[in-house]
C-alpha cells in the first residue's frame, strides 16, 4: 500500500461515517495477506487460494468505493449545505420598503413550504405599518442553499403605495442575503472579540417573555457586526443561534471580498452575489418581474410573491450555467 492510500485509509478511520467500513477494509487486507502467505508456502493451495484472493480483492474494491462515495456526499453537503440564514432588510422607501421586505419574506416562506423545507423566524424588527425593517429566518431542507444562493442582492418594487393619495408610482428597495450554515467553518472567532447583551424578548409569549432575559445580542468588535436572536425561550439557544448567524455573516464577508477580486477574470459571469447588486424589479403597474442579471421577465407578480418562485430560480440557474460554459 502506497503512502497516499495509507493516508486516505487513515482519514476513513477518523470519519465516524466511514470508520466501520475502514475496519472491514483492514480485516480484508489481513485476510488477503494471510492468503498470500498460505499460497507461497503450499503449492496445492495456489489454485484454491487464487479464487479466494479474487473474491477478497473485489470486496476490498467495493468497500473502498462505498467509503469514497460517503466522503464525496459530505463534500457536496459542505459546499451546498441544507441550512441557511435568510436576512431581509428594508432599503430606500421608508414604510413602503418595509412592507416590501415583509412581502419578500412571505414569498420565501411560501417557497419553503412548497419545497417541504422548515422555515423559522429568528428575529425581526417591525415598522409602524407592520412591515419589516429587518428580519432574519432560518431555513432547513434538502438543497436549500443550492436553490436560494443566488437570491442575494437588492430587490426593487415599483407601485402605487396604499398611503399614496395622488396615485403616483413609488420605487422602493429591500435587500436579501442568503447565508449558508456550514458544519466546517473557515472563520476563526476570538472570544475576546465578542460582546454579549441580553434582554427580554419582545412580542407575545407569556411570562417567559415578560420576566426572563432570553433575547441575545452578540457584537463582533473588530467588524462592528451585530446579531440578535429572540426566537427561542432559552438564552443559551438564542446565543447559539446568534453565534451561528454571526459566523455565517463573517464567512459571507470573506467570500464576497474574494469574489470581487476575481470577478473581472470570470468568463461569462452573471451576477456577483453581492448584496449591493440590483437583481430584480417587481413592477406592479405592468404586472412584471424582471431579473436584470439575465434580462428575463415574468408576469403574475401576486402568484410569484405567494411562493411560486421555481420558474425564476430555475431559469436563472440555467442561464448562469450557460454563461459560465460559454
Amino acid at each position: 500500500m502506497d503512502e497516499k492510500t495509507i493516508k486516505k485509509l487513515e482519514s476513513f478511520k477518523e470519519n465516524q461515517r466511514t470508520a466501520y467500513l475502514a475496519s472491514v477494509y483492514s480485516d480484508l487486507e489481513k485476510q488477503e495477506s494471510d492468503l498470500r502467505s498460505l499460497m507461497e508456502g503450499d503449492d496445492s493451495m495456489r489454485e484454491l487460494g487464487a479464487e479466494e484472493l479474487d473474491s477478497v480483492e473485489m470486496q476490498k474494491k467495493e468497500v473502498w468505493q462505498q467509503m469514497d462515495q460517503i466522503l464525496e456526499s459530505e463534500k457536496s453537503v459542505e459546499e451546498f449545505p441544507n441550512q441557511v440564514i435568510l436576512e431581509v432588510r428594508a432599503g430606500a422607501g421608508g414604510e413602503e420598503a418595509a412592507l416590501f421586505a415583509y412581502e419578500l419574506s412571505e414569498m420565501y416562506r411560501g417557497y419553503a413550504e412548497n419545497k417541504g423545507w422548515n422555515f423559522k423566524s429568528l428575529n425581526s424588527s417591525e415598522s409602524a405599518l407592520g412591515g419589516f425593517k429587518e428580519a432574519i429566518f432560518e431555513i432547513k431542507g434538502k438543497g436549500v442553499y443550492e436553490e436560494l444562493m443566488f437570491e442575494t442582492g437588492v430587490h426593487r418594487v415599483q407601485r402605487v403605495p396604499a398611503t399614496e393619495k395622488m396615485g403616483r408610482i413609488h420605487t422602493s428597495t429591500a435587500s436579501v442575503a442568503i447565508l449558508p450554515i456550514r458544519k466546517k467553518t473557515t472563520v476563526e472567532i476570538n472570544p475576546a472579540d465578542l460582546e454579549f447583551e441580553t434582554s427580554r424578548s419582545g412580542g407575545a409569549g407569556g411570562q417567559n417573555v415578560n420576566k426572563v432575559e432570553t433575547a441575545v445580542r452578540v457584537i463582533h468588535k473588530p467588524t462592528g457586526l451585530d446579531v440578535r436572536s429572540t426566537a427561542e425561550r432559552s438564552q443559551l439557544k438564542n446565543k447559539e443561534n446568534a453565534l451561528s448567524i454571526l459566523t455565517a455573516k463573517l464567512e459571507a464577508m470573506v467570500e464576497e471580498e474574494e469574489a470581487k477580486k476575481y470577478a473581472g477574470e470570470r468568463k461569462g459571469q452573471i451576477g456577483t452575489a453581492d448584496r449591493s447588486e440590483k437583481i430584480r424589479t417587481y413592477n406592479y403597474p405592468q404586472d412584471r418581474i424582471t431579473d436584470h442579471r439575465i434580462k428575463e421577465s415574468w408576469n403574475n407578480i401576486e402568484e410569484i410573491l405567494s411562493g411560486n418562485l421555481s420558474l425564476l430560480v430555475e431559469t436563472y440557474k440555467k442561464k448562469r450555467l450557460e454563461g459560465e460554459n460559454s
